[in-house]
């Protein structure tokens, strides 16, 4: 099992800036891709940005691509999104996500992003 608690989230102005942090727990080790979701009022939830635990691989949605990183502290098992020149469409609850070497998926409880025009 992997525990995830996602923190960070909060109201910005459009341009703005967050960090999001995700504490992962548990079995640590099975994990294999890191990554961050959204969904947003009405819509089906989707990828953000994902990091592989190996070689620190990273993968962008078009969306965020330049405005968005993702990294991870391994001292800290921490994952983080860091945004940037956020817009109101990128409105949503962000969820960390973890995937295992055995294809399981786990979810944290989602954190809100609101961003103001």
């Amino acid at each position: 099992q992997v525990q995830l608690v996602e923190s960070g989230g909060g109201l910005v102005q459009a341009g703005g800036s967050l960090r999001l942090s995700c504490v992962v727990s548990g079995s640590i080790g099975s994990i294999t891709v890191m990554g961050w979701y959204r969904q947003a009022p009405g819509k089906q939830r989707e990828l953000v940005a994902q990091i592989t635990t190996s070689s620190g691989r990273t993968n962008f949605a078009d969306s965020v691509r330049g405005r968005f990183t993702i990294s991870r502290d391994n001292a800290k098992n921490t994952v983080y999104l860091q945004m940037n020149s956020l817009k109101p469409e990128d409105t949503a609850v962000y969820y960390c996500n973890a995937l295992t070497g055995w294809g399981l998926a786990f979810w944290g409880q989602g954190t809100q992003v609101t961003v103001s025009s």
